[in-house]
């Protein structure tokens, strides 16, 4: 136990030392929220997959590998077939409007092509970026209770809040670079650790064929890409639902400010190949954590435990340690991107464009820096009341933010014609359509993703409503 917190310590220490180093950088709006947009291709590639992944990866994406078996490997398909489309239809269009508009926020490069005096837009925008990033920083707090919990053995309350404390206090004082730059480290532990876990289970369970024979013993559906759920739902809607879950990665907001923040062109066209390789290793590597895992320890009343009962199990205390590191890599790496992603649409576009403040940079980077915090305290008090299943809850925010953004931002990038009234119907109803199809109508049509309701209903309202008030012109 001793050398895992020692391992933790020097982790959390390197983790303050960057973002010490980072602090120059965020005394002024766009250093604090874009790190000047002066990012390599490496930092942007790791950046971006790390903070696209979060604690869902190692343990919300390893549990459903756990509980599912192959079927889970549509999901990483779809991922990645997600963020190669992001990054070839929206990463060089976004980064040349928002370096040609001086804009540092996704609010503000909607609402900067259209003239919309009461601010329409840009308040929608950040009410829905406030509400879906809360509950995704909540998750992520959840993820961080279980890894202590399971790691080393702290009580659920008490590993949240020591992971808040962290996560919270570099991000306050580095601002985006510090979590670009961690980014990498965490990005890179992550990558490690999808490699030497899944190998090790594999190599405990006495080979690939062992695990196929253990699993088929337990339930043949397991082994089947393409069998029926086990409550009768159609094996075409779950495979359509989880193929879709890349689907929101086209408007993530938290991950389209990557794009923007990257130096020039020419390193996006670099680190889109870095990225889309290295998400293709971690998805898959998280599947068969969960796979490997099932015929190595079947019966876990929690799957999302897969990964930490595998490392505390199969290696030595200083290794198990260091996957510990990862677990928390991976959930700090979303975080820190949320927490400036929220506190940027408080400050930037609601006190500076909303509200008029006359306040200068300094002050006003400052501001955000105390939101960062108020945020992240929310999260805290959210996440401690019920540590809630992770995978889920990630999903509802994941396809809120991508049925918004993503319709919009592929408006604006690619027709000349769309309207700010088209934004705000397809903002606003693909939203709405994801929100309303999980509450109401999810379970009735076999859990079909509601990222492809959400999707379709926000492309349909912003180029049909485009087209109807172009027309009035």
């Amino acid at each position: 136990m001793s050398t895992t917190i020692t391992i933790l310590i020097i982790y959390l220490a390197i983790l303050m030392g960057l973002a010490i180093w980072s602090r120059r950088e965020s005394n002024t709006l766009s250093g604090y929220y874009l790190a000047g947009k002066k990012l390599p291709f490496w930092v942007v590639a790791f950046s971006t997959n790390a903070t696209g992944e979060s604690g869902w990866l190692l343990l919300g994406l390893s549990g459903v590998g756990y509980a599912i078996g192959f079927k889970a490997y549509w999901i990483v398909i779809g991922e990645v077939l997600g963020l190669v489309a992001a990054w070839w239809i929206i990463a060089r269009r976004i980064k040349k409007l928002s370096d040609k508009n001086e804009t540092i926020t996704i609010p503000d490069i909607l609402a900067n092509n259209f003239p919309d005096k009461a601010n329409l837009i840009r308040g929608v925008a950040v009410l829905i970026i406030v509400l879906m990033s809360i509950t995704y920083v909540t998750a992520q707090m959840i993820a961080t209770g279980k890894a202590f919990n399971s790691f080393l053995g702290l009580d659920y309350v008490t590993g949240v809040t020591l992971g808040s404390i962290f996560i919270i206090g570099y991000t306050f004082i580095g601002g985006y670079k510090a979590a670009s730059y961690t980014d990498v480290m965490q990005g890179f532990l992550m990558l490690l650790g999808l490699i030497i876990v899944p190998a090790a289970a594999i190599y405990a369970s006495g080979g690939w064929e062992e695990i196929l024979t253990n699993l088929a013993t337990q339930d043949p559906t397991l082994i089947n890409l393409f069998a029926v759920s086990a409550n009768g739902g159609q094996a075409i809607i779950i495979i359509a639902s989880f193929l879709a879950i890349g689907l929101p990665l086209l408007g993530m907001p938290q991950l389209l400010v990557r794009f923007i923040s990257a130096r020039d062109d020419g390193e996006i066209k670099k680190a889109r190949i870095v990225s889309s390789l290295v998400l293709l290793v971690l998805t898959f590597g998280a599947v068969t954590v969960g796979v490997a895992g099932r015929a190595l320890f079947p019966g876990l009343e929690d799957p999302e435990n897969i990964f930490p009962v595998i490392s505390n199990n199969l290696f030595p205390q200083i290794i198990s340690g260091m996957l510990l590191v990862v677990v928390l890599s991976a959930i700090m790496s979303t975080v820190d991107s949320l927490l400036l992603l929220v506190s940027s649409s408080i400050i930037r576009d609601t006190y500076q464009k909303i509200l008029k403040s006359s306040k200068d940079e300094k002050t006003l980077a400052n501001y955000g820096k105390y939101v960062t915090i108020f945020i992240g305290l929310i999260a805290v008090l959210a996440a401690v009341q019920e540590p809630r299943v992770i995978f889920d809850f990630v999903l509802l925010s994941w396809s809120g933010l991508g049925s918004a953004f993503g319709p919009v931002i592929i408006g604006i990038l690619y027709n000349k014609k769309i309207t700010w009234k088209g934004v705000f119907a397809g903002m606003s109803g693909g939203f709405l359509a994801s929100t309303i199809w999980v509450a109401w109508f999810k379970a009735d049509y076999y859990g079909l993703y509601e990222a492809i309701p959400g999707f379709i209903v926000g492309l349909i309202l912003t180029f049909g409503v485009s087209w109807l008030t172009s027309q009035k012109k």
